[in-house]
Protein backbone atom coordinates (compact mmCIF):
# COMPACT_ATOMS: atom_id res chain seq x y z
CA UNK A 1 0.00 0.00 0.00
CA UNK A 2 1.53 3.25 -1.13
CA UNK A 3 1.66 6.41 0.98
CA UNK A 4 -0.71 9.31 0.52
CA UNK A 5 0.54 12.26 -1.46
CA UNK A 6 -0.31 15.91 -1.38
CA UNK A 7 -2.39 16.86 -4.39
CA UNK A 8 0.36 19.34 -5.34
CA UNK A 9 3.04 16.62 -5.51
CA UNK A 10 4.67 16.48 -9.02
CA UNK A 11 3.11 13.05 -9.60
CA UNK A 12 -0.30 14.44 -8.73
CA UNK A 13 0.19 17.33 -11.14
CA UNK A 14 1.16 14.87 -13.86
CA UNK A 15 -1.97 12.84 -13.18
CA UNK A 16 -4.11 15.97 -13.36
CA UNK A 17 -2.69 16.62 -16.82
CA UNK A 18 -3.37 13.04 -17.90
CA UNK A 19 -7.00 13.32 -16.86
CA UNK A 20 -7.67 15.26 -20.04
CA UNK A 21 -6.75 12.24 -22.18
CA UNK A 22 -10.07 10.45 -21.68
CA UNK A 23 -13.09 12.53 -22.74
CA UNK A 24 -15.59 13.50 -20.08
CA UNK A 25 -18.29 11.87 -22.19
CA UNK A 26 -16.68 8.46 -21.61
CA UNK A 27 -17.07 8.80 -17.85
CA UNK A 28 -20.65 9.96 -18.23
CA UNK A 29 -21.47 6.72 -20.05
CA UNK A 30 -19.81 4.42 -17.52
CA UNK A 31 -22.68 3.87 -15.11
CA UNK A 32 -26.00 5.20 -16.43
CA UNK A 33 -27.78 4.03 -13.28
CA UNK A 34 -25.71 6.37 -11.07
CA UNK A 35 -27.77 9.05 -9.34
CA UNK A 36 -25.15 10.46 -6.97
CA UNK A 37 -24.22 13.91 -8.22
CA UNK A 38 -21.63 15.03 -5.67
CA UNK A 39 -19.92 14.14 -2.43
CA UNK A 40 -22.44 16.32 -0.68
CA UNK A 41 -25.55 14.82 -2.26
CA UNK A 42 -28.11 13.02 -0.16
CA UNK A 43 -27.80 9.32 0.62
CA UNK A 44 -31.57 9.12 0.14
CA UNK A 45 -31.08 8.75 -3.64
CA UNK A 46 -32.18 5.22 -4.49
CA UNK A 47 -31.05 2.75 -7.12
CA UNK A 48 -33.25 -0.14 -8.27
CA UNK A 49 -31.69 -3.26 -6.75
CA UNK A 50 -31.24 -6.56 -8.59
CA UNK A 51 -30.72 -9.92 -6.84
CA UNK A 52 -27.09 -10.48 -5.77
CA UNK A 53 -25.25 -13.33 -3.99
CA UNK A 54 -24.48 -13.05 -0.30
CA UNK A 55 -20.88 -12.46 0.72
CA UNK A 56 -19.65 -14.59 3.66
CA UNK A 57 -17.44 -12.74 6.14
CA UNK A 58 -16.29 -16.03 7.69
CA UNK A 59 -15.24 -17.40 4.32
CA UNK A 60 -13.30 -14.23 3.50
CA UNK A 61 -11.58 -14.38 6.89
CA UNK A 62 -10.47 -17.94 6.18
CA UNK A 63 -8.79 -16.71 2.98
CA UNK A 64 -6.92 -14.03 4.93
CA UNK A 65 -5.70 -16.62 7.41
CA UNK A 66 -4.70 -19.04 4.66
CA UNK A 67 -2.50 -16.41 3.00
CA UNK A 68 -0.88 -15.43 6.29
CA UNK A 69 -0.23 -19.08 7.11
CA UNK A 70 2.42 -18.99 4.37
CA UNK A 71 4.19 -16.24 6.33
CA UNK A 72 5.16 -12.83 4.93
CA UNK A 73 4.78 -12.98 1.13
CA UNK A 74 7.68 -10.71 0.23
CA UNK A 75 8.78 -10.95 -3.43
CA UNK A 76 11.00 -13.83 -4.50
CA UNK A 77 10.51 -15.82 -1.29
CA UNK A 78 9.15 -19.33 -0.99
CA UNK A 79 6.10 -18.02 0.89
CA UNK A 80 5.35 -15.58 -1.93
CA UNK A 81 5.60 -18.28 -4.59
CA UNK A 82 3.52 -20.79 -2.63
CA UNK A 83 0.82 -18.23 -1.87
CA UNK A 84 0.62 -17.17 -5.52
CA UNK A 85 0.11 -20.79 -6.55
CA UNK A 86 -2.56 -21.17 -3.84
CA UNK A 87 -4.42 -18.08 -5.11
CA UNK A 88 -4.43 -19.52 -8.62
CA UNK A 89 -5.83 -22.83 -7.38
CA UNK A 90 -8.64 -21.12 -5.48
CA UNK A 91 -9.78 -19.05 -8.44
CA UNK A 92 -9.65 -22.15 -10.66
CA UNK A 93 -11.71 -24.04 -8.08
CA UNK A 94 -14.34 -21.28 -8.32
CA UNK A 95 -14.65 -21.66 -12.08
CA UNK A 96 -12.44 -18.79 -13.23
CA UNK A 97 -10.02 -19.04 -16.15
CA UNK A 98 -6.58 -18.29 -14.70
CA UNK A 99 -3.58 -16.82 -16.50
CA UNK A 100 -0.31 -15.29 -15.31
CA UNK A 101 2.05 -12.56 -16.44
CA UNK A 102 5.76 -12.76 -15.62
CA UNK A 103 7.28 -9.37 -14.79
CA UNK A 104 10.79 -8.06 -14.18
CA UNK A 105 11.45 -4.70 -12.51
CA UNK A 106 14.21 -2.85 -10.70
CA UNK A 107 13.73 -1.70 -7.09
CA UNK A 108 14.77 1.56 -5.44
CA UNK A 109 18.15 0.10 -4.46
CA UNK A 110 18.78 -1.41 -7.94
CA UNK A 111 17.61 -4.85 -6.79
CA UNK A 112 16.27 -6.88 -9.71
CA UNK A 113 12.83 -8.26 -8.85
CA UNK A 114 10.83 -10.88 -10.67
CA UNK A 115 7.14 -11.33 -10.01
CA UNK A 116 3.87 -12.73 -11.29
CA UNK A 117 0.59 -10.95 -11.92
CA UNK A 118 -2.39 -13.31 -11.66
CA UNK A 119 -5.53 -12.87 -13.78
CA UNK A 120 -8.72 -14.83 -13.03
CA UNK A 121 -11.59 -14.32 -15.46
CA UNK A 122 -15.31 -15.06 -15.16
CA UNK A 123 -16.89 -15.46 -18.62
CA UNK A 124 -13.54 -14.90 -20.39
CA UNK A 125 -15.17 -15.11 -23.82
CA UNK A 126 -17.22 -11.94 -23.32
CA UNK A 127 -15.95 -8.55 -24.47
CA UNK A 128 -18.12 -6.54 -22.01
CA UNK A 129 -16.06 -6.62 -18.80
CA UNK A 130 -15.49 -5.19 -15.32
CA UNK A 131 -12.13 -5.36 -13.52
CA UNK A 132 -11.57 -5.87 -9.78
CA UNK A 133 -7.99 -5.80 -8.48
CA UNK A 134 -5.82 -6.05 -5.37
CA UNK A 135 -2.15 -6.79 -4.64
CA UNK A 136 -0.89 -9.98 -3.02
CA UNK A 137 2.74 -9.20 -2.25
CA UNK A 138 3.66 -8.15 1.28
CA UNK A 139 6.08 -5.37 2.18
CA UNK A 140 9.67 -6.30 2.87
CA UNK A 141 10.04 -3.76 5.67
CA UNK A 142 7.83 -2.69 8.59
CA UNK A 143 9.23 0.81 8.16
CA UNK A 144 6.24 2.61 9.72
CA UNK A 145 6.41 0.62 12.96
CA UNK A 146 6.68 2.69 16.14
CA UNK A 147 9.60 0.47 17.20
CA UNK A 148 12.65 1.14 15.01
CA UNK A 149 13.88 -2.37 15.80
CA UNK A 150 11.17 -3.66 13.43
CA UNK A 151 11.97 -1.39 10.50
CA UNK A 152 13.74 -4.14 8.54
CA UNK A 153 11.23 -6.85 9.47
CA UNK A 154 8.91 -8.21 6.73
CA UNK A 155 5.22 -7.37 7.19
CA UNK A 156 2.64 -10.15 7.58
CA UNK A 157 0.22 -8.02 5.52
CA UNK A 158 -3.09 -9.45 6.67
CA UNK A 159 -4.75 -6.16 5.76
CA UNK A 160 -2.29 -4.60 3.32
CA UNK A 161 -2.56 -7.31 0.74
CA UNK A 162 -4.38 -10.40 2.02
CA UNK A 163 -7.72 -8.68 2.73
CA UNK A 164 -8.16 -7.48 -0.85
CA UNK A 165 -7.33 -10.90 -2.26
CA UNK A 166 -9.72 -12.50 0.24
CA UNK A 167 -12.59 -10.25 -0.84
CA UNK A 168 -11.99 -11.10 -4.49
CA UNK A 169 -11.82 -14.84 -3.78
CA UNK A 170 -15.09 -14.77 -1.87
CA UNK A 171 -16.73 -12.75 -4.64
CA UNK A 172 -15.58 -15.32 -7.20
CA UNK A 173 -16.86 -18.17 -5.03
CA UNK A 174 -20.39 -16.81 -4.63
CA UNK A 175 -20.61 -15.66 -8.26
CA UNK A 176 -20.88 -19.33 -9.17
CA UNK A 177 -24.38 -19.23 -7.68
CA UNK A 178 -25.73 -16.58 -10.06
CA UNK A 179 -24.44 -16.44 -13.65
CA UNK A 180 -23.50 -13.07 -15.09
CA UNK A 181 -24.35 -11.67 -18.52
CA UNK A 182 -20.88 -10.09 -18.84
CA UNK A 183 -17.31 -10.77 -17.81
CA UNK A 184 -15.46 -10.00 -14.59
CA UNK A 185 -11.69 -10.06 -14.27
CA UNK A 186 -10.00 -10.43 -10.89
CA UNK A 187 -6.41 -9.24 -11.19
CA UNK A 188 -3.93 -9.93 -8.38
CA UNK A 189 -1.02 -7.55 -8.76
CA UNK A 190 2.48 -8.38 -7.63
CA UNK A 191 5.26 -5.97 -6.59
CA UNK A 192 2.92 -3.23 -5.40
CA UNK A 193 4.37 -2.64 -1.95
CA UNK A 194 8.14 -2.41 -2.38
CA UNK A 195 8.50 1.36 -2.63
CA UNK A 196 11.30 3.34 -1.00
CA UNK A 197 11.37 2.60 2.76
CA UNK A 198 11.31 5.47 5.20
CA UNK A 199 14.76 4.55 6.52
CA UNK A 200 16.43 4.65 3.07
CA UNK A 201 19.04 7.31 2.35
CA UNK A 202 17.64 10.10 0.20
CA UNK A 203 19.50 11.88 -2.58
CA UNK A 204 18.81 14.34 -5.32
CA UNK A 205 18.64 11.81 -8.12
CA UNK A 206 15.44 12.61 -10.01
CA UNK A 207 14.55 8.97 -10.48
CA UNK A 208 14.68 8.25 -6.75
CA UNK A 209 13.12 11.62 -5.91
CA UNK A 210 9.88 10.44 -7.52
CA UNK A 211 8.70 7.73 -5.10
CA UNK A 212 5.99 6.55 -7.51
CA UNK A 213 8.68 4.84 -9.60
CA UNK A 214 8.98 2.04 -7.05
CA UNK A 215 5.37 1.55 -5.99
CA UNK A 216 2.71 -0.28 -8.01
CA UNK A 217 5.30 -1.88 -10.28
CA UNK A 218 3.19 -4.93 -11.08
CA UNK A 219 0.08 -2.98 -12.04
CA UNK A 220 2.15 -0.67 -14.23
CA UNK A 221 3.55 -3.64 -16.16
CA UNK A 222 0.08 -5.15 -16.49
CA UNK A 223 -1.47 -1.90 -17.70
CA UNK A 224 1.31 -1.27 -20.21
CA UNK A 225 0.65 -4.67 -21.75
CA UNK A 226 -3.13 -4.25 -21.59
CA UNK A 227 -3.14 -0.92 -23.45
CA UNK A 228 -4.95 -1.28 -26.76
CA UNK A 229 -5.83 -4.93 -26.10
CA UNK A 230 -8.02 -4.87 -22.99
CA UNK A 231 -11.15 -2.86 -22.31
CA UNK A 232 -13.37 -2.68 -19.23
CA UNK A 233 -16.32 -0.50 -18.26
CA UNK A 234 -14.45 0.45 -15.10
CA UNK A 235 -12.01 -0.96 -12.56
CA UNK A 236 -12.20 -1.11 -8.75
CA UNK A 237 -8.96 -1.57 -6.82
CA UNK A 238 -9.13 -2.92 -3.26
CA UNK A 239 -6.41 -2.10 -0.75
CA UNK A 240 -6.48 -2.61 3.01
CA UNK A 241 -10.17 -3.51 3.07
CA UNK A 242 -10.23 -5.46 6.33
CA UNK A 243 -8.77 -3.28 9.07
CA UNK A 244 -10.63 -2.67 12.30
CA UNK A 245 -12.34 0.70 12.31
CA UNK A 246 -11.81 1.23 8.58
CA UNK A 247 -13.76 3.97 6.81
CA UNK A 248 -13.54 4.34 3.05
CA UNK A 249 -13.75 7.97 2.01
CA UNK A 250 -13.95 8.84 -1.68
CA UNK A 251 -10.30 8.82 -2.75
CA UNK A 252 -9.30 12.00 -4.56
CA UNK A 253 -7.75 10.58 -7.75
CA UNK A 254 -10.73 8.22 -8.09
CA UNK A 255 -13.04 11.21 -8.02
CA UNK A 256 -11.11 12.74 -10.91
CA UNK A 257 -10.79 9.54 -12.93
CA UNK A 258 -14.13 7.77 -12.40
CA UNK A 259 -16.47 9.99 -10.41
CA UNK A 260 -19.76 8.56 -11.75
CA UNK A 261 -18.74 5.09 -10.59
CA UNK A 262 -17.52 6.36 -7.22
CA UNK A 263 -20.77 8.23 -6.60
CA UNK A 264 -22.84 5.21 -7.53
CA UNK A 265 -20.87 2.79 -5.29
CA UNK A 266 -20.89 5.05 -2.23
CA UNK A 267 -24.58 5.90 -2.52
CA UNK A 268 -25.47 2.26 -3.09
CA UNK A 269 -23.49 1.35 0.05
CA UNK A 270 -25.71 3.71 2.03
CA UNK A 271 -28.83 2.30 0.44
CA UNK A 272 -28.08 -1.33 1.37
CA UNK A 273 -26.96 -0.58 4.93
CA UNK A 274 -23.19 -0.10 4.75
CA UNK A 275 -23.09 3.69 4.84
CA UNK A 276 -21.04 3.77 8.05
CA UNK A 277 -18.15 2.20 6.14
CA UNK A 278 -18.51 4.48 3.10
CA UNK A 279 -18.88 8.09 4.30
CA UNK A 280 -19.93 10.56 1.61
CA UNK A 281 -16.77 12.62 2.05
CA UNK A 282 -13.64 13.01 -0.05
CA UNK A 283 -10.38 11.59 1.31
CA UNK A 284 -6.77 12.13 0.35
CA UNK A 285 -4.98 11.38 -2.92
CA UNK A 286 -3.44 7.90 -2.83
CA UNK A 287 -0.94 6.65 -5.40
CA UNK A 288 -2.26 3.11 -5.71
CA UNK A 289 -2.79 0.44 -8.37
CA UNK A 290 -5.80 2.24 -9.84
CA UNK A 291 -3.53 5.05 -11.11
CA UNK A 292 -1.45 2.90 -13.54
CA UNK A 293 -4.68 1.32 -14.79
CA UNK A 294 -5.78 4.76 -15.86
CA UNK A 295 -2.45 6.23 -16.91
CA UNK A 296 -1.25 3.32 -19.03
CA UNK A 297 -4.38 1.35 -20.02
CA UNK A 298 -6.90 4.25 -20.00
CA UNK A 299 -9.33 2.32 -17.80
CA UNK A 300 -11.58 4.45 -15.58
CA UNK A 301 -10.41 3.12 -12.22
CA UNK A 302 -11.14 3.87 -8.58
CA UNK A 303 -9.64 2.88 -5.25
CA UNK A 304 -11.41 1.56 -2.16
CA UNK A 305 -8.83 2.36 0.51
CA UNK A 306 -9.19 3.42 4.17
CA UNK A 307 -9.04 6.99 5.37
CA UNK A 308 -8.80 6.86 9.17
CA UNK A 309 -8.45 10.06 11.17
CA UNK A 310 -6.32 10.53 14.27
CA UNK A 311 -3.88 7.62 13.89
CA UNK A 312 -0.19 7.24 13.08
CA UNK A 313 -1.23 6.65 9.48
CA UNK A 314 -4.50 7.54 7.76
CA UNK A 315 -4.47 3.95 6.49
CA UNK A 316 -4.84 2.68 10.06
CA UNK A 317 -2.54 1.89 12.95
CA UNK A 318 -1.18 -1.38 11.50
CA UNK A 319 -0.02 0.01 8.13
CA UNK A 320 3.53 -1.17 7.38
CA UNK A 321 4.00 -2.46 10.92
CA UNK A 322 4.50 -5.89 12.47
CA UNK A 323 0.93 -5.61 13.81
CA UNK A 324 -0.66 -6.12 10.39
CA UNK A 325 -1.83 -9.60 11.39
CA UNK A 326 -5.11 -11.56 11.18
CA UNK A 327 -5.83 -10.60 14.81
CA UNK A 328 -6.37 -7.03 13.61
CA UNK A 329 -8.74 -7.90 10.77
CA UNK A 330 -12.48 -7.28 11.12
CA UNK A 331 -14.47 -9.69 8.91
CA UNK A 332 -17.41 -7.26 9.00
CA UNK A 333 -15.33 -4.69 7.09
CA UNK A 334 -14.58 -7.20 4.32
CA UNK A 335 -18.27 -8.14 4.29
CA UNK A 336 -19.23 -4.50 3.74
CA UNK A 337 -16.82 -4.05 0.84
CA UNK A 338 -17.60 -7.39 -0.79
CA UNK A 339 -21.37 -7.12 -0.50
CA UNK A 340 -21.41 -3.60 -1.91
CA UNK A 341 -19.30 -4.65 -4.90
CA UNK A 342 -21.47 -7.70 -5.54
CA UNK A 343 -24.53 -5.47 -5.55
CA UNK A 344 -22.83 -3.06 -7.95
CA UNK A 345 -21.95 -5.86 -10.35
CA UNK A 346 -25.30 -7.66 -10.22
CA UNK A 347 -27.22 -4.42 -10.61
CA UNK A 348 -26.03 -4.50 -14.22
CA UNK A 349 -26.91 -8.18 -14.68
CA UNK A 350 -30.16 -7.46 -16.52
Amino acid sequence: MTPQYNIHHPVARRLRWLLWIVPTAMLALLMPSCKGGSTGSSSSDTIALQPAPQFSADSAMSYVQAQCDFGPRAPMTAAHELCGAWIQRQFSRFGAAVATQHIEVTGFDSTAYTGTNIMASINPEMTDRVLISAHYDSRLWADNDADAAHHHTPVMAANDGASGIAVMLEMARVMQQMPLAFGVDFVCFDLEDQGIPQWADSDDDSDKADPYNYWCMGSRKWAEQAYGHYHARYAVNLDMVGGRGAKFAMESYSMQIARPVVDMIWHLAHQIGYGDYFPLTEGGAVMDDHVPLYQYAHIAALDIVPHVEGQRSSFGSTWHTVNDTPANIDPAVMKAVGQVLLQVIYNDNK
